[in-house]
């Protein structure tokens, strides 16, 4: 392993020990690589909009979340300076979907990476992100980082 895959992967502890959204949702990380992030989560009954299908707010919370995960594997902390997503087609409660992020650039503080949200099950594509970054001049794996 890398030392830049191991400073990815200890990046994504801290932050999933300090992640309470990703805990409560049970959201698990699938990989982590320099750059890019995988996150899973099930959509619960308590996700569903009066249509029976995913509310969009937790595909884009999902989507945001591997975005963040993603960016932060530098050990700089990184937050989201914008985010765009297009909802692609309907999640239903019981699907599985998985969030798959990628760095397509960092220039300067600046970043933009993109994120697919599939479902597992079948490959769909569910909805696609893109988000841009800033870094702040903070370190993820420092103790005083919040």
């Amino acid at each position: 392993m890398s030392d830049a895959a191991e400073v990815a992967r200890q990046c994504a502890e801290t932050m999933y020990r300090r992640d309470r959204v990703a805990q409560d949702l049970a959201m698990r990380i699938a990989e982590i690589a320099p750059g890019r992030a995988r996150l899973r989560m099930t959509v619960g009954d308590t996700m569903v909009n009066g249509f029976g299908i995913a509310h969009g707010g937790y595909l884009f919370l999902l989507a945001d979340s591997a975005f963040a995960y993603a960016c932060n594997t530098h050990d700089s902390v990184t937050v989201a300076a914008s985010a765009d997503v297009v909802f692609v087609a309907p999640a239903r409660s019981g699907d599985v979907l998985e969030a798959t992020a990628v760095e397509r650039t960092r220039y300067g503080r600046s970043g933009v990476y993109d994120v697919t949200v599939r479902r597992l099950s079948d490959g769909a594509v569910i909805a696609e992100f893109r988000g841009g970054s800033r870094t702040r001049d903070e370190r993820v794996l420092s103790d005083d980082s919040s």
